[in-house]
Formats: C-alpha cells, structure tokens, sequence
C-alpha cells in the first residue's frame, strides 16, 4: 500500500524523522484557518500517490492566510495523471539551503535492501539515474545487520552529502531505516531530504510503501486505506482474499494459479494483443493452488465486474491441484454466477491431469468457453474476441 505524503511523514514523526509542522484538510477554508494556526509563509501541496505534482500545478507557495485560501481552491479538484486531488497538505515553508536525495528500498533482483542516496535531489531521481548514474550511490544493505552508525557514516560518505551535516544526515538515515523495518515497508524515501540555513536535515517530503503481506502485524495500518480513492474492484478482491491488482487501459481479464505464470500471462496477451487492435491485460489475478469453484467464482466475479474486460483468459498448470479439479471449479463457477457471466473464457489447461480436465469442459459444453491447448495460441484467442467485442 502506497501512503500519502502526509502519511509518510506522520510515520516519519512517529520513528524520529525531522519533518515540518503541517496540517491536512479538505476545504480551502480549512486550508485558511490551518495557515493561520501555522502563522508563516506555507505551502500548499495536492495528497495524490503519483509523482509530479509541482510540474502539474499541485504544489504551490502561499505567503498569507488568504493566498493559502486561494492555492487550495486551484489545487483541490486538480486531475494529476488520473488522480483527482481530495486533499491537500498545508504545511510550513521551508527556507532551503541545498537538496538531497535518499531511499531504502527492496532490491528484488539481488535479494536484499538496498539504500540510494545523492547529492543532488529535488529532480527525477529516474532522470538522474540514467543521465549521471556516478552521482546516485547505491549501498547494498545486509538485511540481518541492517543500519547502524556506523553504515549510516558510509552511506552519507558515498552518496557524497556535505561535511557540514554529514552527522545529522546520519542520524536521519538510522531513524529512516527505522522506520523501514519497523513499519515492514518496501519502499521509504525522501525526496528533497533538505539542509536549512541553520544546518538542520528535515525530510521535506516523503513515500512510503507498505508490505500487505505484513498486514497482520499492523492492526493500525487499516487507518490508513483511503476509501474514497480506492480501485473498487481491488477492495471487493480483497474482501475475498484475492490477490488483484487492476491494470489501467486493458481488455483481456486474466486469472491463473501463481505468480510466475499470471506474469507471463499478463507478457503474452500483450504480445498477442498487437496484432488485435492493441488489447492489453487488464489486470494481475493469482489465485493459488487451491482453484476451487468458490475461489474460481469470486476471480471471475470481481473480473466480470470489470467494464472494461471484454474476454477472460483463463490460464492454470495443474500441479497439486490436478487440471480436472480446476475444470470442475470452472463449470460450478459458471453455474454459480449464472446470469452474471456473459462475457466469453477461453481456457488454458496443462500439466496435472490435463487430459481429464480438458474432457471436464468438453463435456459440459458452455458457450462462453473456448478451450486452446497452448499458451500462445490462447492469448491470441483471447484478444481476438476482445477485439471483437
């Protein structure tokens, strides 16, 4: 779960990360009377979880009460890449001597964390990375020895922050490391992490990204779920225990038996797609091992839900669960959601019990399904009647 920025930096506080006074309001007479209460020059800054929010008008310097007032108005109601804007972040102005940039993040491909920190921050960090990679460090970091001063030390010194500060940048980067692991995040960084005119480092603004699979140690982590600006189809897969993530601009609905296949699934169909007016996966669906009718149903149902799903692709290797026992799941889904599902299935089936399971949906005979022996060939069915639809 990606976090606001004033709820990054309300985790910031909470471990002892430096951050600025501020408030969150929905109004812009709130953002008025939050101005008054700060009693300085403030910035208004639009709560949306996508990048470049200044570029597109969401962060914007009020000197006054009033002109805080004005700012929310312009800000509130703004479409930033998608995101409407429902809240803004009042807080007070910061006098910046210099930027920087840092973040612990989950270094999949090497298996470990990793923290990144530079000189130069404020700007795209991507932009940054590809045109002058020498100026972004990149420290790997043992997960059972984590960050203690004295890796703290060593970061600063590679990612080349002054001298001048080079103790309080430390001090920040243990409490931010803090923050990661205690937390269960995937992602924290701060950018600008900034130097004042008085050699202070605060976190001027902050992303965190929670780990869901971590849910269970954070009671209080349901706090934090925005429902006015939830995926209503992601929230009704969870309530399911489904693992869901919808993808914007796609046709084909996808549902497979995990991760690795559904991610290949999710590659092939857009390959296929191409040569079918451009169809695209329309979302990530994995429902396990256990592709029992119930679970199979409540895939489909949250997929059938989905307006912009014109095919489903059902695409499953039999391994503990046989390939006849997910055939089953999918003739008592049908039934199950009856009426409901009108939208055409073209399955995929191998592995365990393959030959059965085939038979399984020949004889049942629906008419929203089509079975294709390979992957390849499914994909490129699947898109096919997208398109045709």
């Amino acid at each position: 779960m990606d976090l606001y920025e004033y709820q990054a930096k309300d985790v910031f506080a909470a471990h002892g990360v430096p951050v600025l006074p501020g408030r969150t309001v929905d109004t812009a007479a709130e953002a008025e009377r939050a101005a008054q209460e700060i009693g300085t020059a403030v910035v208004v800054k639009a709560q949306v979880k996508t990048g470049g929010r200044g570029k597109a008008g969401g962060v914007k310097l009020a000197k006054d009460p009033a002109e805080a007032k004005e700012k929310a108005e312009a800000i509130l109601g703004l479409d930033i890449k998608g995101h409407v804007v429902h809240r803004v972040l009042v807080t007070e102005a910061s006098d910046i001597a210099e930027e920087y940039y840092f973040s612990f993040l989950l270094d999949r491909s090497n298996r470990t964390f990793l923290a990144m920190c530079s000189a130069e921050g404020g700007m795209e960090i991507e932009e940054l990375a590809v045109e002058r990679p020498e100026a972004l460090a990149r420290v790997p970091i043992d997960p059972i020895a984590g960050v203690d001063r004295a890796k703290a030390d060593e970061i600063v010194k590679q990612g080349k922050l002054p001298a001048e500060i080079a103790d309080e940048a430390a001090q920040v980067i243990v409490k931010l490391w803090e923050t990661f692991v205690g937390e269960d995040a995937t992602l924290v960084e701060v950018n600008p992490l900034v130097r004042d005119p008085q050699d202070r480092v605060i976190a001027l603004d902050g992303k965190v990204t929670l780990d869901d699979n971590a849910d269970f140690r954070h009671a209080e982590h349901a706090q934090l779920v925005d429902e006015r600006t939830a995926n209503p189809l992601e929230a009704k897969a969870k309530e399911k225990g489904l693992n869901y993530v919808k993808l914007e601009g796609g046709q084909v609905g996808i549902i497979g038996n995990g991760a690795g296949l559904v991610m290949s699934t999710l590659d092939v169909v857009a390959y296929a797609g191409e040569a079918h007016g451009g169809m695209k996966p329309a979302n990530f669906l994995d429902i396990g091992g256990g592709a029992s009718a119930e679970v199979m149903a409540a895939g489909m149902d949250v997929i059938l839900g989905d307006d912009d799903v014109k095919s489903v692709f059902v695409n499953v290797f039999g391994g503990i669960t046989a390939c006849d026992a997910v055939a089953n799941g999918i003739v008592e889904a049908l039934g199950i959601l009856g009426d409901d599902a009108t939208k055409p299935l073209v399955v995929r089936l191998d592995g365990n019990n393959v030959d059965e399971g085939r038979r399984i949906l020949a004889e049942a005979n629906h008419p929203l399904v089509t079975v294709v022996d390979t992957m390849d060939d499914a994909a490129a069915k699947a898109a096919e009647l997208a398109a045709r639809a």
